[in-house]
């Protein structure tokens, strides 16, 4: 009887342990999800769900961000209630907002791109602060969206959008919850069977998605001035190292011709590289 009861005790302080462990992991995921808002000032009038980018070297300050300055977006303007917790306001004259730099909120889109769904990826369409589905062309996302948006229904204002051929189309404007994850595209990195490595290096060297031959035909060039380079390098230091030992007194005339081939390795080496970048800018 006592054997039953001590077990029974155990099973009971057991069971109040693994309770209060879930408990304990609930409140810290919960308190993990929860997004910090920042206050900003702002000199031109923001709306709530825009897409924003700090102002210069300014920190207190933002500004609508633009499909040429996509790499610099900092967050979304969201309403002050929205925030489980809001930084101390800054104090000025200009229009105060609040920035979201993660967790999900609404953001304005357009259907430029297309009709956005549910887990498309959302980045800076050609209106300012205003979000649309991301291409593969498109290196930086402010997240994900949450439900869908077709430019069709559920539209709160239109405006016109020039293309690059001159001529103008009318797209819609709505908001739509995003998960805010702001980072680089997850599918302009997709380049192939091209190893994960590879593909960001040559991304974050570009600074755009890039094919998979532009790439390969980097490596095979940075390889043949390595190997030309290292060849050339190679064949001077031992011809050098023969000639001293069989003329030790043209030592210094020596020294001279494998300054001269290490200086000219190095050269073309530092112009296969300068090369190798230049191939993959454009």
């Amino acid at each position: 009887m006592a054997k039953n009861k001590n077990y029974r005790k155990r099973l009971s302080l057991a069971l109040l342990s693994v309770l209060c462990a879930f408990g304990m992991g609930t409140v810290v995921a919960d308190s993990s999800l929860q997004s910090v808002v920042q206050s900003y000032t702002a000199s031109s009038s923001l709306q709530t769900g825009m897409l924003v980018q700090l102002t210069g070297s300014n920190s207190t300050r933002v500004e609508a961000v633009t499909a040429d300055t996509a790499k610099k977006m900092h967050g979304v303007i969201v309403p002050p209630g929205d925030a489980a917790v809001t930084l101390a306001p800054v104090s000025s004259t200009d229009q105060q907002v609040y920035v979201a730099t993660s967790g999900r909120y609404d953001v304005l889109v357009s259907n430029q791109n297309g009709a956005i769904a549910a887990g498309d990826y959302i980045t800076v369409s050609s209106i300012d602060g205003v979000g649309m589905r991301a291409a593969t062309k498109d290196i930086e996302i402010i997240g994900k969206a949450a439900s869908g948006f077709d430019g069709v229904h559920s539209v709160q204002s239109t405006a016109t959008v020039h293309q690059n051929n001159g001529k103008t189309f009318n797209v819609g404007i709505g908001r739509i919850p995003v998960d805010i994850a702001i980072g680089p595209n997850p599918d302009a990195l997709k380049l192939g069977n091209v190893p994960g490595v590879l593909q960001r290096a040559g991304v974050l060297i570009a600074g755009k998605p890039i094919t998979p031959w532009r790439l390969y035909l980097c490596l095979l060039l940075l390889g043949g001035v390595i190997i030309i380079a290292g060849s050339l390098l190679y064949s001077g230091v031992r011809s050098s190292m023969v000639a001293i030992g069989r003329n030790p007194l043209a030592k210094s005339s020596i020294t001279r011709n494998l300054i001269q081939v290490v200086f000219t390795s190095i050269t073309i080496f530092i112009i296969g590289v300068f090369g190798v970048y230049l191939l993959l800018k454009l």
